[in-house]
C-alpha cells in the first residue's frame, strides 16, 4: 500500500516538474526574445546614430568642399566651389611669354640691384600665380610700401609691393650697415622720410628693369605714379578683376625680404597676342612663300575697266520706258575728257578717239597716290 500511495504521488511530482520545467524554458525563451529585440533595438539606434554621425562634415571637408586653403599651392590650383568661380579667370600658364618675361627681369635686377647696393644680391622668382586683385589686397602683410606705376602704352596701370623685411634691409645696406647684423625693425610707427625716399629709388630701378624686360616682345615704358602704405589706396582695378601676381625673393647675403609685382589682365590685354607666343617672335599661321605668291598673283590679276563719257540723272520710269529709236541728249562734246572707271573708283581722265576698228582712249594724267591707295584697300 505504501509502494501504490508513493505512485501517484511520484507521478504527481512528475507532472509538477515537467511543468516547472516547461514554465521556466517559456520563461527563458521568452526572455531571450526580449533580449534579442533589445540587442536589435540597441544596435538599430547605434547604427542610426552612426549614419548621421557620417553625415557630419568636419571643418577640413568643409574647406576642401568650398575650395578653401592655408596652403598657397592648393589656393593657387583651387578646387571645389572655388575652381568654378574662378573658371573664368585666365591661367598665366596660357600666356608663355610671360615667364619668358619674368625670367629676364630676375636676371635684370640680379645685375642692377648689385650695382645699386654694392652688395652681393640674388634675385629668385618665388611664384608666378593668377588672383583676384580684391583677394590680393586683402592678403598684404602689413606693414608695407605698395607703389603705384603707370604703364604708358598699354594705358593702365601695376602694382608693386615691398615688405617690411627688405625695406628695413635695403635702409641697412644703403645706409652703411654692417654685415652679419640683422635689420632692426620698429613696429608700430610710420615709415620716415628717408626710407620712404629708399625704396623710392628701389621701385624706380626695378620698373627699369621691367622696361628692359618687355623690350624684345614690345616697348612699354613704366612710370612711377604714387607711394602708398594703406592698400585701400592703392586700388588700380576692381576687386572682382584678375591679375598676374609675380613673387621675388632678394637676398643679400643674411638680408633680404620679398617684392611683388601685380599686373591686371587689363593691363597685359593690348600686348595679349604678343604673350601668347610660344618663343620669341612667333608668327601664327603666316607662310613667307605663300604670301609672297599672293602678292604676285594679285599683281597680274585682272580689273575691269570702263570709260564713261557722261553721266546724267533720270527717273525710274523714263528709263523702264525706253524704246528701240528713243534719243537720249548728252551734255558731251567731241572736246569732252572722259572719265577712266575701275569699279566705282574713279582712275584718271584722257580723250576719246579710234584707232583703226576699235575705240580708244588716250590717258592724259597720271593715277594719283590716294587713288592707288584707295584701290589697295578696297583689294
Amino acid at each position: 500500500m505504501a509502494e501504490e500511495a508513493t505512485a501517484p504521488e511520484a507521478e504527481e511530482s512528475w507532472e509538477a516538474a515537467e511543468a516547472d520545467g516547461e514554465g521556466a524554458s517559456a520563461a527563458s525563451a521568452d526572455g531571450d526574445w526580449d533580449a534579442a529585440d533589445t540587442d536589435e533595438a540597441d544596435a538599430g539606434g547605434l547604427g542610426s546614430s552612426a549614419a548621421s554621425s557620417e553625415r557630419i562634415l568636419n571643418q577640413d571637408e568643409i574647406d576642401s568642399l568650398l575650395g578653401f586653403s592655408l596652403d598657397d599651392e592648393a589656393a593657387a590650383k583651387g578646387n571645389g566651389i572655388r575652381s568654378l568661380i574662378n573658371s573664368a579667370m585666365v591661367s598665366y600658364e596660357r600666356l608663355p611669354m610671360l615667364e619668358v618675361v619674368f625670367d629676364r627681369l630676375v636676371r635684370l635686377m640680379t645685375t642692377s640691384l648689385r650695382n645699386f647696393t654694392s652688395d652681393n644680391v640674388e634675385v629668385s622668382l618665388d611664384a608666378i600665380q593668377s588672383m583676384r586683385f580684391g583677394d590680393y589686397l586683402n592678403s598684404i602683410p602689413l606693414p608695407a610700401i605698395l607703389a603705384v606705376f603707370k604703364a604708358k602704352e598699354l594705358d593702365n596701370f601695376g602694382l608693386l609691393t615691398v615688405d617690411s623685411n627688405l625695406i628695413y634691409s635695403i635702409v641697412d645696406v644703403l645706409l652703411g650697415g654692417r654685415r652679419g647684423n640683422v635689420a632692426m625693425r620698429v613696429e608700430g610707427r610710420p615709415y620716415t622720410t628717408i626710407e620712404r625716399v629708399l625704396v623710392t629709388r628701389l621701385v624706380e630701378v626695378i620698373l627699369q628693369d621691367a622696361k628692359k624686360a618687355f623690350d624684345p616682345l614690345t616697348p612699354v615704358e613704366f612710370e612711377l605714379d604714387r607711394i602708398e602704405t594703406n592698400p585701400r589706396f592703392a586700388a588700380i582695378a576692381q576687386p572682382a578683376n584678375a591679375a598676374i601676381l609675380v613673387k621675388l625673393r632678394i637676398d643679400m647675403e643674411d638680408r633680404g625680404g620679398r617684392c611683388e609685382l601685380l599686373l591686371p589682365y587689363a593691363t597685359l590685354e593690348p600686348i595679349r597676342k604678343m604673350l601668347l607666343q610660344n618663343f620669341m617672335g612667333e608668327k601664327f599661321g603666316r607662310d613667307n612663300i605663300w604670301e609672297g605668291h599672293l602678292a604676285t598673283e594679285l599683281w597680274s590679276a585682272s580689273a575691269p575697266l570702263r570709260v564713261v563719257l557722261d553721266e546724267f540723272p533720270a527717273s525710274l520710269g523714263q528709263v523702264l520706258n525706253l524704246k528701240v529709236g528713243d534719243t537720249l541728249m548728252m551734255n558731251a562734246t567731241p572736246k569732252s575728257r572722259a572719265r577712266l572707271m575701275c569699279g566705282d573708283i574713279h582712275l584718271t581722265h584722257g580723250q576719246v578717239g579710234r584707232m583703226g576698228n576699235r575705240l580708244a582712249m588716250r590717258v592724259e594724267e597720271p593715277i594719283t597716290k590716294a587713288v592707288k591707295l584707295r584701290i589697295l584697300e578696297t583689294t
